[in-house]
């Protein structure tokens, strides 16, 4: 079949002119439990605010995890969503370090799946951009004392988008702020993890940096990750990676390029990277769902700037281009990640 033999409704949107922003789309799927029962039958409901009391626990103490994913459309009319089990397990890891019941993977992906059917007209076409689904578990019920919610929510909506950045990164490494801690929660996606970056993006925006770069926490010699992205560096056939080893988020992008890397022959390892490694690296990327995989142009570290190679013979062109096939159909799924809507 042939994307001339489709024909599909769209939203009314100007698809060339999309940016990483929050379109409202029609429908939002909903679930809620108790913390002594677990989540039952959700609904879909119109896109809208939701009542919440003043003292639930995502409002009073961060109670909240969320997550990220996309469906993309093919040429040939199909809608695919790319790894949705992998985002189900890492909510759930997410919600038992926040101390919150979880849906089952059944549950999360069944809920994607109905959001995405629900809203496909604003699936944008071939090449223009993804939907953008955002689960989102929280603790809804009222506390007054520093203890889990007696009630929870689970939702997914969704947003059409297009690139995260324009253009490739120029990062500064962070020297003053750290992103996570030994013990804490830098390895979940939980809300609270996010707000604490903003300080030191806006300024480093402010310079004149896409991004910030952050250190570990004990000795700020070792690369943990970009603001909102997991990051990659290239030396002869070694891709290096910093492992998660509980202050990095286990990128589910990041998870991929892996495997993609090593079908390729790239030696890849996942462990400490000083931040003198920054000064011999051939290529710097850095991957995400936002983002997918996204060269490094340039990190600025104490005063010092490094640039590195970018463009259409590197290695994070071949990454981000066999990754995207993949999550677009127009290379085979020979991995089994591609979830295909009816």
């Amino acid at each position: 079949m042939k994307s001339s033999d489709v024909v599909e409704e769209y939203a009314n949107l100007k698809w060339d002119e999309l940016g990483f922003c929050l379109i409202p789309v029609d429908y939002m799927y909903v679930m809620k439990c108790s913390k002594e029962k677990n989540f039952s039958h959700g609904i879909l409901t119109r896109f809208g605010r939701l009542e919440m009391n003043p003292s639930s626990g995502i409002l009073n103490y961060g109670q909240g995890v969320f997550e990220g994913l996309k469906a993309y459309r093919t040429e040939d009319g199909r809608i695919l969503l790319f790894r949705p089990e992998q985002n189900a397990l890492r909510m759930q890891m997410g919600a038992d370090r926040l101390r919150m019941p979880s849906p089952t993977i059944e549950q999360f992906v069944d809920a994607v799946k109905h959001t995405v059917v629900a809203n496909k007209q604003w699936v944008p076409p071939p090449g223009k951009g993804s939907l953008y689904i955002r689960p989102l578990l929280m603790g809804s019920g009222p506390v007054l004392g520093a203890t889990p919610a007696p009630d929870y929510t689970f939702l997914a909506f969704a947003s059409p988008v297009g690139n995260y950045h324009k253009g490739y990164l120029n990062l500064v490494v962070e020297e003053k702020f750290y992103r996570a801690f030994p013990g804490g929660t830098g390895g979940v996606k939980a809300i609270v993890n996010y707000s604490t970056v903003f300080k030191p993006v806006a300024e480093a925006k402010a310079k004149g940096f896409s991004d910030v770069l952050f250190l570990d926490v004990k000795t700020a010699k070792y690369i943990e990750e970009v603001s909102t992205s997991n990051i990659f560096f290239l030396k002869g056939n070694v891709i290096s990676t910093p492992a998660t080893d509980g202050t990095i988020l286990p990128g589910i992008t990041r998870k991929s390029v892996i495997e993609i890397a090593q079908i390729l022959g790239y030696q890849v390892e996942e462990r400490a990277v000083a931040v003198e490694e920054l000064f011999d690296s051939e290529e710097v990327f850095c991957t995400g769902t936002a983002m997918v995989v996204n060269p490094v142009n340039s990190i600025t570290y104490q005063g010092k700037r490094i640039e590195y190679k970018t463009g259409p013979e590197t290695v994070a062109q071949k990454l981000y281009e066999m990754l995207l096939g993949i999550q677009t159909g127009r290379i085979e799924d020979k991995m089994g990640w591609t979830v295909e809507l009816n």
